[in-house]
Parts: C-alpha cells; structure tokens; sequence
C-alpha cells in the first residue's frame, strides 16, 4: 500500500476559481484582434481594366499596434505581396490565398467572371480568413509588412523589412 507524502497531495489539489460574473464575461477581452475584410468595391482603371478592392477594417489592444483602429482598401494584389513578403522575411508557415480563379478571367464566358457577386463574396471571406490567420501569429505581429498593410493607406513597396519594436 502505497501513502503519499503531504508535497504530493499539495501538488495534486485542485486551484480555487474563482467564479465568473457577468461583468467579467462581458468586459473587453484582455488582448484582442480584430480585422475584417468588407465592404468589396469594383472600380474601372485607365485603359478600362476592372478590379476589386476590400475594406480591411483593424481593432486591437495589442501594445505591438500602434494605432489602435484602423480602414485600409485593398486590393487581392496586396494581399499577394503581403503573402510573399512574410514568406520571404518571416520564420513562419503562411498560409495559402483564396484561388486566383485562372478559368473565370477567360473571354467569352457567359456570366461576369471574377466580378460577380457571388465569387468576390467567396474571395471577401477567403482572404478575412488569410489575414485574420497572419494576423494572429505572434511572429507575424512584429513584421513591418503587416503593420503596413493594416494601418497605412498606401504600400511602400519600397519599404525596409523589419520587426516593429514594441517601445
């Protein structure tokens, strides 16, 4: 018959919670990341070429961001050289892109191809889901290319890449 000692059933105990109110179950979330991909608009360039752009809307607590809310348009091209940057600069696993939809920018096609309603809505959560992804590693929250992608209403595309130091 085995006795334990006192350390062990010290050790084994199981921690006083205490109980949560309803203030604390509705209180803002200690840290929190907020970024959603709306509002998708379809303009004409020179030359009559059409693409779409998305609102990329930003809240955060988190002492990395600086600025604290912000709106940018983008477009699906952005979201590609956020994508390669972080793959090239970064030490972590980027995931994939919504498709880029080869066969619905043939002519002739009988619909509106990679301008209709229902695929830029299928795009608008593919790419939500990409950077809400990105945006959520901790390492990728430290990359210049990030910050400039959520907060900057342009992308320098000339930019140093780097780690933002959290001053």
């Amino acid at each position: 018959m085995m006795v334990e000692s006192d350390g062990t059933a010290d050790a084994t105990r199981r921690l006083n919670v205490k109980k949560q109110t309803l203030d604390d179950a509705y209180a803002v979330p200690a840290n929190f990341l907020e970024i959603d991909v709306v509002n998708p608009l379809t303009n004409m360039a020179a030359g009559k070429k059409r693409y779409t752009e998305y609102e990329v809307r930003m809240r955060t607590n988190l002492p990395v961001f600086k600025v604290k809310e912000s709106s940018v348009r983008r477009r699906y091209s952005d979201f590609e050289w956020l994508r390669n940057e972080l793959e090239r600069d970064s030490k972590i696993v980027v995931p994939p892109l919504p498709g880029k939809a080869w066969k619905r920018q043939m002519p002739f096609r009988g619909d509106e191809g990679i301008f209709d309603e229902n695929f830029i809505e299928e795009r608008r959560k593919g790419l939500e889901a990409f950077i809400n992804k990105i945006a959520g590693h901790p390492l990728a929250q430290n990359e210049r290319c990030l910050h400039m992608f959520l907060q900057e209403s342009g992308i320098d595309k000339n930019y140093v890449p780097g780690k933002i130091r959290n001053t």
